[in-house]
């Protein structure tokens, strides 16, 4: 994870607050393992992933108490947030380490992201307690976003606004996606990103496959380009889309961007606290419907956004979970012709007291280019 990380204090708060999730989650403990969870709970991001074991162990009745390879432990020592440390040397059992720091029995919180091979000793060693992947049983851990996060996602958005604005002067026709895809990924560094993570390009034909990789395909006079980038700035995601068009569109093409974009307001505008996550994803699916192309709106409305590009609340049927405050997502239809093209438009929205915010203010508009 890179970024300035925050002071002690926002992680003591945020250790309160994932150890009252816990409770009411019926889960003993948490443990954190290297990714977005232990970074949000401690600011400490190992210097490397490896087999050796490292997990933050966080309890109601104890100090949080990162268990770290001895090796690694003077990089820990610099971690922002105030922790205890139980260290190992090689030959060392860690997971009887780590099993010691353990409520003898119940239910457990696991990050995602731990190796399978970490929680295989866990269980070999502490096969008393049952565990629970954090994004099923403490979704919103990350979701609600403090005010310092919020202004570090809102100049992830202003930076991938200015490199769109940027990407439209450049020449398309006779240049290759890839071609494209490096003038995004030069962008976003140019414009404070610290990390570049996707810049997808997909024309013409290539456009209908919502995760294209930008290949060598050369741009064509009359091609629709889907323009799909973003990456991390001071430790905190950008993601947006935008459809161009390599000269004069048909009046197809024009529908259908007009399809989405439509889709893309009606959802932003029923953004508001107590609404729930699925109701965006209906209003822009009935936009898309009504115009006579729900069957190829092929993906959810939306995902959560912050230290990584997808998390929780996910915009999509099914999802009952409420809008609060703080919460930041993507809203982002689309429509994709098989063999032809596709078109969507993204933006990041965060949820306010009364109603959303955009941190993409660049233009819904079919940009022409050459």
């Amino acid at each position: 994870m890179g970024g300035t990380a925050f002071g002690s204090e926002v992680y003591r708060r945020r250790c309160e607050r994932a150890v009252a999730a816990a409770r009411a989650a019926g889960l003993a403990a948490l443990v954190l393992t290297p990714g977005p969870d232990l970074a949000y709970l401690s600011g400490y991001t190992p210097p490397a992933d490896t087999e050796r074991l490292t997990a933050l162990v966080v309890r109601a009745d104890a100090a949080p108490t990162l268990v770290v390879p001895t090796l690694e432990r003077p990089a820990a020592e610099l971690a922002p947030a105030a922790l205890t440390f139980a260290d190992f040397t090689d030959g060392v059992d860690p997971y009887r380490l780590l099993a010691d720091l353990l409520p003898a029995a119940g239910r457990l919180g696991i990050s995602d992201s731990a190796w399978s091979l970490h929680l295989l000793g866990l269980q070999r060693t502490v096969p008393e307690l049952c565990w629970a992947g954090l994004s099923e049983a403490l979704p919103m851990l990350r979701a609600v976003k403090e005010a310092d996060e919020l202004g570090r996602l809102a100049a992830a958005g202003a930076g991938a606004d200015a490199t769109y604005e940027q990407v439209l002067g450049v020449r398309f026709a006779g240049r290759r996606e890839v071609d494209i895809a490096a003038d995004l990924a030069a962008g976003l560094r140019e414009h404070g990103h610290e990390q570049v993570d996707f810049t997808i390009v997909a024309s013409g034909p290539n456009g209908a496959s919502p995760h294209h990789e930008p290949t060598d395909r050369v741009i064509a006079e009359g091609d629709t380009v889907v323009l799909d980038f973003g990456g991390l700035r001071d430790g905190y995601g950008s993601d947006t889309t935008r459809t161009v068009h390599v000269g004069e569109p048909s009046a197809e093409v024009r529908e259908v961007h007009e399809a989405v974009r439509a889709a893309q307001q009606a959802a932003f505008e029923a953004v508001a606290p107590g609404v729930p996550c699925e109701h965006l994803d209906a209003i822009a699916r009935r936009v898309v419907t009504d115009a006579g192309y729900g069957e190829f709106f092929i993906h959810r409305t939306g995902h959560g956004i912050g230290m990584t590009t997808h998390e929780p609340p996910y915009v999509v049927a099914g999802e009952k979970q409420p809008l609060v405050p703080g919460m930041c997502f993507s809203i982002e239809p689309g429509i994709y012709l098989p063999g032809r093209f596709g078109v969507r438009i993204e933006d990041i929205v965060t949820v306010t007291e009364s109603g959303g915010r955009r941190f993409n203010d660049s233009s819904h508009a079919l940009a022409l280019v050459h």
